[in-house]
């Protein structure tokens, strides 16, 4: 009884065993390893421990690693490429990958738009110039490529593809976005109820994404470009903290539910009609595409 419940009829572990160890090995067993050799790396480069994009690169490189290790143990044991659950290299500047983008910019633009229009951002000019802007670009461009591609990587490659297979789809990406909402509120200083519900829809969103494009490449695309709104353009709060190197001199003295407060544009009410405009479009651009099949 218990050999026919953790085993197939193939004679290997069934799909949700191999994600909830999948999970845990990262989770439990890889992720806690980093904490002292990333400080002690981040303090070797002198970089900032606050909201800065080196310390951040340098986070989402281990985030990256742990899911490839993670990965790559599963690829071995299944007989697969490391790219074929769903991120396929060689799709990577693929058109998917530049609407996500394009989704993000207009998503994060639209919300700071509105808060613009009925007070609650004030545009005081940039934060900094020259050198030292060009440099905060391009640093914070690359540690949100980072930030989109290893977090999508850990949640929805493996993870999702996996789940999909054991409890269907619609369960699986319920699961996921639980615990993808799960890991920031525990794990990021003034979360609340209304960056849940974002959190939960946005994570949904990326979910179905994968159903109607085939792949995680637009919702790589969105997640970078978004964050790179929300931390460079405009500078918004996040955790409390403020990004430094951001390109606007910008205050947020509008009230908490237009402004999203210390966690800043996604904690907004602005951002639940913008979400359920992009799950229209997303639905009315691939509406034609038959649904993906587990990989």
């Amino acid at each position: 009884m218990i050999k026919q419940a953790l085993v197939g009829p193939d004679g290997k572990l069934r799909f949700f065993w191999r994600a909830v160890i999948f999970y845990s090995l990262g989770n439990w067993g890889l992720y806690p390893l980093m904490e002292r050799p990333l400080a002690r790396a981040a303090q070797a480069l002198h970089f900032s421990l606050g909201l800065a994009p080196g310390y951040t690169m340098l986070h989402d490189l281990w985030n990256l690693a742990v899911g490839l290790i993670c990965t790559g143990i599963f690829a071995v044991y299944e007989h697969r490429r490391v790219d074929s659950y769903g991120l396929p290299v060689k799709r990577a500047f693929s058109s998917h990958t530049f609407e996500g983008v394009a989704a993000g910019v207009v998503m994060a633009g639209a919300v700071a738009a509105g808060m613009i229009a009925l007070g609650g951002m004030q545009i005081k000019g940039l934060a900094t110039s020259g050198t030292a802007l060009a440099i905060s670009a391009l640093a914070w461009l690359a540690a949100n490529i980072l930030i989109g591609i290893a977090e999508e990587f850990w949640w929805r490659h493996y993870l999702q593809q996996t789940l999909w297979k054991s409890i269907g789809f619609w369960p699986a990406s319920i699961v996921i976005a639980l615990m993808f909402t799960a890991d920031h509120y525990f794990y990021k200083q003034g979360e609340n109820v209304w960056d849940v519900i974002t959190l939960v829809s946005l994570s949904l969103l990326m979910s179905y994404s994968i159903l109607r494009t085939g792949t995680l490449w637009f919702a790589v695309g969105f997640h970078m470009a978004f964050d790179y709104m929300q931390l460079f353009v405009i500078g918004t709060p996040n955790g409390s903290q403020l990004p430094e190197g951001r390109l606007l001199d910008a205050s947020f003295n509008g009230p908490p539910w237009l402004t999203g407060g210390v966690l800043g544009t996604e904690a907004s009410f602005l951002m639940y009609p913008v979400i359920a405009l992009m799950w229209l479009y997303v639905w009315w651009r691939y509406r034609e595409n038959p649904l993906l099949q587990p990989q």
